[in-house]
């Protein structure tokens, strides 16, 4: 078994809590999903963040999901000039048989301008996906 990287990242349309937790949330639900990630198999994850966003930890959006044994870590992304603002990345760092050339990173709202070959993603049910989501939610509440 190898550790292989997963790379994602999104943006976000202001610095509120919400919003910050609303993608981080959305954004690796996609990861997992289109990879068919378990928790149990996750090394560990690192979230960065553009320096314009400070409202909340990108990190506390996979606890929700109840990522609660993962080691995570959050950090600013490095301010290049012209570097994209009010965007989330995330590497999650996944011990699986599955080769580096199948896994799907996932770059969606203005993020697709950092890998437009990586931003053809397979189509989504949005509605399905939030439903996911809440029910990851609602099991992390109890």
């Amino acid at each position: 078994m190898s550790c292989r990287g997963v790379r994602g990242a999104t943006t976000v349309e202001a610095n509120t809590r919400e919003a910050i937790l609303e993608e981080t949330r959305k954004l690796l639900a996609l990861m997992i999903r289109f990879n068919d990630i378990d928790s149990t198999d996750v090394a560990s994850v690192i979230f960065t963040m553009s320096v314009d966003l400070t409202a909340e930890f990108p990190a506390l959006a996979a606890r929700q999901l109840g990522w609660l044994d993962v080691p995570l870590l959050c950090t600013n992304e490095i301010d290049v000039d012209g570097g994209l603002k009010k965007c989330i990345r995330i590497l999650v760092h996944w011990n699986t048989d599955c080769p580096q050339s199948e896994i799907t990173h996932v770059y969606v709202n203005d993020a697709v301008r950092l890998r437009p070959d990586k931003s053809q993603l397979p189509p989504v049910d949005l509605q399905e996906l939030e439903a996911w989501i809440a029910e990851q939610m609602a099991s992390y509440q109890k």
